[in-house]
């Protein structure tokens, strides 16, 4: 526990920690990326999805408290890292000219705030259903469609992951480079593969709320959760 302790209490400590959170971090939304593009797929893929999910509940719960642990930790060494950068010089440069930097390391604080109101507020919508229109358990589709439906609804959850884009961009190139696997960049620009992992998977959130406040996807009728799996079934319930 002391060795811990003073793992956690160094600088150094709490940059493994975010690293070692934020790989946890990028491979969960890549996989949550892949599971929500089945929307284009109509509300028989999310369903099952979602019935894939629930039996596996013993997993599911798993995955879900290493996550928030992972969350937690992330944004407490972040938040304390700060703090120490702060206490270290309490008065800032007269003049600051960062010769290595990009828009997302500049924003990175901002954007970690940004996603933790996110994340918030995505559990309350779409996996409790408190602050939700219309929601209904084992209906991900309709929920989804419904929620984003809402052009501000939308526009908040494209913002957010525009800063999940950039968030991931500076985090990934950060993540290596702590763990000893790459060297500092001089040229940011060329950081191709932190580039490709932050547009792919911005993109791939971004198109759901774009897709639904279009209209992209066609209203369905309401699943019961009793009642799921016989509607999908039949033709009726079918989505084309």
């Amino acid at each position: 526990m002391y060795v811990l302790s003073r793992f956690w209490q160094s600088t150094i400590g709490k940059k493994i920690v975010m690293a070692v959170t934020g790989i946890i971090g990028i491979l969960f939304v890549i996989g949550h990326m892949s599971g929500n593009l089945l929307m284009f797929k109509g509300q028989e893929a999310m369903y099952h999805y979602a019935l894939l999910l629930r039996t596996s509940m013993p997993l599911l719960y798993a995955v879900r408290a290493a996550l928030i642990a992972a969350v937690v930790l992330h944004a407490v060494a972040a938040y304390q890292l700060t703090m120490m950068s702060r206490k270290a010089r309490p008065q800032g440069y007269a003049e600051r000219r960062p010769q290595v930097t990009t828009f997302a390391a500049r924003t990175i604080r901002w954007g970690g705030v940004l996603l933790l109101v996110f994340i918030v507020a995505h559990l309350l919508q779409l996996t409790l259903g408190t602050i939700h229109p219309d929601f209904t358990h084992l209906d991900p589709y309709n929920n989804v469609r419904i929620l984003l439906s809402n052009p501000l609804m939308a526009a908040f959850y494209v913002l957010a992951m525009a800063a999940l884009g950039l968030h991931l961009y500076h985090g990934s190139w950060a993540v290596v480079r702590t763990l000893g696997v790459a060297r500092p960049s001089d040229n940011p620009l060329k950081r191709r593969v932190a580039l490709a992992i932050a547009i792919i998977v911005a993109a791939g959130f971004m198109i759901i709320p774009i897709a639904a406040v279009l209209g992209k996807f066609a209203p369905a009728p309401p699943l019961a959760e009793s009642s799921a799996a016989t509607a999908l079934a039949t033709p009726a319930a079918e989505t084309h």
